[in-house]
């Protein structure tokens, strides 16, 4: 297995649940950054929003996001609005966040909202970490590099 393909499943088993990213888009070279949670799932992460908020104004106007955890995985790449969750398309990925999502999906979200939407978001490289390995991704290029990596950084709650 290439260590591409190994990164792609590390991903899996570390990201599709529910993961909380600081998530940064950008309005006229001004950045804005905010935590969401998030989902990944077949090579893209995913996010349950509402039409009007700013950070889907900033993406219809440039697409390009980053996002970042405290554990230093960070990606960059391109975000897109597809839509209402009980859009025909949306159904089997619905399904996957209500899921994830569980404990808050409802009580949080009323898809008889039309503003309701999913962000999917198309990573094009990235850095993650698991088990002691360091996996920089090029998604793009379908490519990785894996190496020893210790995350010895101290975590603080504030």
């Amino acid at each position: 297995m290439s260590a591409y393909e190994d990164g792609l499943r590390a991903m899996e088993t570390l990201l599709a649940r529910d993961c909380q990213f600081a998530l940064a888009t950008a309005e006229n070279g001004v950045p804005s950054l905010r935590y969401v949670d998030m989902f990944f799932d077949g090579g893209c992460f995913y996010v349950v929003t509402h039409a009007g908020s700013r950070k889907v104004r900033e993406i219809e106007q440039n697409p390009r996001v980053a996002l970042c955890n405290r554990r230093f995985f960070a990606f960059s790449g391109v975000a897109r609005n597809i839509g209402h969750p009980l859009k025909p398309e949306n159904r089997a990925i619905r399904a996957k966040l209500v899921e994830a999502f569980r404990p808050w999906y409802f009580k949080h979200n009323d898809e008889a909202d039309e503003g309701m939407c999913y962000l999917r978001i198309e990573p094009e490289t990235g850095f993650f970490h698991r088990d002691g390995t360091g996996y920089k991704m090029d998604f793009v290029r379908k490519t990785a590099n894996a190496f020893p990596f210790a995350f010895d950084t101290v975590l603080t709650e504030d």
